[in-house]
């Protein structure tokens, strides 16, 4: 199993239970591991042939800034399934990170990980 990655994707959102948060946008900072086979990508040297982060980071950017979830975790599971769904990544390990949701804490949030590597014995 290969792993593409993303590291500290930030995107502005609605998100949270208390009135205040429901009426201003808060930074949410993504990390994504992706399982993928790089092989085919690797000897054909071509974008077609691999998973693009560019365009999961556009689709996600997209969908996260436009929504107005509650919850850091019902968040998280609709990032993993169209992550999943619509670039056909088999397993993922997500982490949803609400900076400064606590005071005295720099992060908070979930980390979720989702389907299977193929791999045996995993997943």
């Amino acid at each position: 199993m290969d792993i593409i990655f993303l590291r500290d994707l930030r995107i502005e959102t609605v998100i949270g239970i208390f009135e205040w948060e429901r009426r201003i946008r808060q930074t949410i900072s993504f990390d994504l591991e992706m399982a993928t086979d790089i092989r085919r990508a690797a000897a054909s040297d071509s974008i077609e042939d691999t998973l693009n982060y560019k365009a999961v980071a556009k689709r996600l950017i997209d969908y996260v800034g436009n929504s107005d979830f509650q919850l850091v975790e019902t968040l998280a599971e609709r990032v993993a399934e169209i992550v999943m769904k619509e670039f056909d990544v088999p397993w993922l390990r997500l982490t949803v990170n609400k900076t400064g949701a606590v005071r005295g804490a720099r992060d908070v949030g979930v980390i979720i990980e989702r389907g299977d590597t193929g791999e045996k014995g995993n997943g």
